[in-house]
């Protein structure tokens, strides 16, 4: 089944609870999918720098010293904060491939969650309340995110199979439903030269609106190709640096509620994810139409978003 949620915050008073609200509202879907979580937080930039989330089952040993040796690696000062699994490393700009180089080459099991200047992501086996908790999501602050928690029905439960996936720098993805024809097109974007670590079919997905977007599309044009491209059935939210996005399939069988206020725009699984948010009595809110894509984006208009069918 999985759930999902996600906030995209238009009044910045709300931007210290980003983490906390979305927090209450994935814990609320968990009963749609309890083997593991994540949330993805686009929060403060970092001055002309980048960030890179990685995570480790042996974080001990893993991360002893890692900032020293990538910044000897790197010519540039890295910093690293640890948070259970997971380290946040503020790097030089344009210095991501060669840190996933790095990373690779030292080999200590370290897998990268994400990258990019506002994204982080945090995501393990578990419940989301105990995920959250991990991380010390509800402390985080931002101006957007998404999260998921998983019901496993196509991959493993492992760390790397829980969503989001991120493919590109401050992009990412989370997905319900399934898509058939994900091995062909995964070896169609390693071919073009889209990194892809799983064999789960949303990181497939994920990938495909990288590369959309590389090629120059917009994260609206990129989600109206997948309604050609992508086939089977699925629900994805999507986040990038300054946007968020949504799309449903043209038979929409996955349950998908949206609501928004001049405060904010909100997706659920299930409208029950939605009702402890801040004037939801007076929200308009609405069930997304089938094969249209909706999204809004910090550097438009606030007030609503643009749709395309």
């Amino acid at each position: 089944m999985c759930g999902i949620v996600g906030l995209f915050l238009k009044d910045k008073s709300l931007e210290p609870k980003l983490g906390e609200m979305l927090t209450a509202m994935l814990i609320t879907m968990t009963d749609r999918g309890p083997d593991s979580a994540g949330i993805a937080i686009y929060g403060g930039e970092t001055n002309g720098r980048t960030k890179m989330t990685v995570q480790s089952d042996n974080p001990d040993t893993a991360f002893l010293g890692l900032d020293a040796a990538l910044t000897s690696a790197l010519g540039g000062t890295v910093n690293m904060t640890v948070k259970s699994t997971h380290a946040i490393f503020d790097i030089p700009a344009g210095k991501t491939a060669l840190t996933r180089a790095e990373i690779d080459k030292l080999d200590r099991g370290i897998r990268v969650m994400s990258r990019g200047d506002s994204l982080e992501i945090f995501k393990e086996v578990g419940l989301p309340k105990d995920v959250a908790r991990r991380f010390e999501i509800e402390q985080m602050g931002g101006t957007h995110g998404i999260g998921h928690t998983r019901m496993a029905t196509e991959s493993a439960v492992t760390t790397m199979g829980a969503h989001p996936f991120n493919t590109g720098d401050d992009q990412c993805l989370v997905h319900n439903g399934s898509l058939s024809n994900h091995n062909s097109l995964r070896r169609r974007l390693r071919r073009e030269g889209i990194h892809i670590e799983t064999e789960n079919d949303t990181e497939v997905g994920a990938a495909y609106l990288t590369w959309q977007m590389q090629n120059g599309a917009t994260l609206g044009e990129a989600l109206t190709s997948s309604l050609d491209d992508l086939d089977g059935f699925f629900t994805f939210v999507v986040g990038t640096k300054d946007g968020f996005g949504v799309v449903r399939d043209p038979i929409a069988c996955k349950p998908a509620v949206m609501a928004e206020t001049d405060q904010y725009v909100a997706f659920g699984s299930e409208y029950r994810a939605l009702v402890d948010l801040p004037g939801i009595e007076n929200a308009r809110v609405w069930e997304p139409e089938p094969a249209t894509v909706y999204f809004w984006s910090h550097n438009a208009a606030p007030s609503s978003a643009e749709k395309a069918a």
